[in-house]
């Protein structure tokens, strides 16, 4: 599988495209499942929010394994997908209670385009596999990507223990630190739910004199 760099900017200085992305690449190539996102859309969170831009990082575990859903964005999933997946309706849900609104559509393009990092620990999964790729050595991206993030204050929503063992390291005295329970169904109820991390995150960029993140319109974005 070709998976593209061209488009991925600074992030392209990362030890990890010299010394994993092709092993990775060949490994995917060996793959008889169906591989998602599609191969150009692997990297897009990256392409989308360079370094120098991201403002807030969100982590997620792996691309949602229906086809048709994940196109490269951790919670995100193409526009015209009904019903949500069901992790970003827990996320929309406590966005009304916190915000009063929630975007359109499932389509989460226009946070990246304001500075919002949403990247996957696992940047593949074969369709209808959840995790199926966990042991292939993406999250050797994760980790240089979070390395290269702490080098000034940024905003971090860390929703379930593998993002929050992720990012770890990152001096709470520094970043905003945002740690609750993942969004799932599984587990919102215990913590996700009443944390208001959009206003949370919204508030210490304004205390730092930074906009805040449009969270809700894209027409706003």
């Amino acid at each position: 599988m070709r998976i593209a760099t061209g488009h991925i900017g600074a992030w392209g200085a990362l030890p990890f495209f010299r010394s994993d992305l092709l092993r990775i690449a060949v490994a995917l190539d060996r793959d008889g499942r169906q591989i998602l996102p599609p191969a150009d859309r692997i990297l897009a969170a990256l392409e989308l929010t360079q370094p120098d831009d991201t403002r807030v990082v969100i982590l997620g575990q792996d691309p949602y394994p229906t086809p048709g859903h994940a196109h490269g964005l951790a919670f995100s999933a193409e526009p015209d997908v009904r019903p949500l997946p069901r992790s970003l309706a827990n996320i929309y849900r406590e966005m009304k209670d916190d915000l009063g609104a929630c975007p359109a559509s499932a389509d989460l393009r226009f946070w990246a385009r304001q500075g919002v990092l949403l990247l996957n620990a696992v940047l593949t999964v074969p369709a209808g596999e959840a995790n199926g790729h966990g042991k292939l050595g993406w999250q050797r991206l994760t980790r240089q990507v979070l390395d290269r993030l702490s080098d000034r204050p940024r905003a971090f929503l860390l929703w379930g223990r593998q993002a929050q063992s992720a990012a770890a390291g990152l001096d709470p005295e520094t970043h905003l630190k945002i740690e609750t329970a993942h969004p799932s169904p599984l587990s919102a109820r215990r913590g996700f739910f009443g944390s208001r991390p959009f206003s949370r995150t919204n508030d210490w960029l304004r205390a730092r004199g930074e906009p805040p993140i449009n969270w809700t319109t894209v027409e706003a974005a």
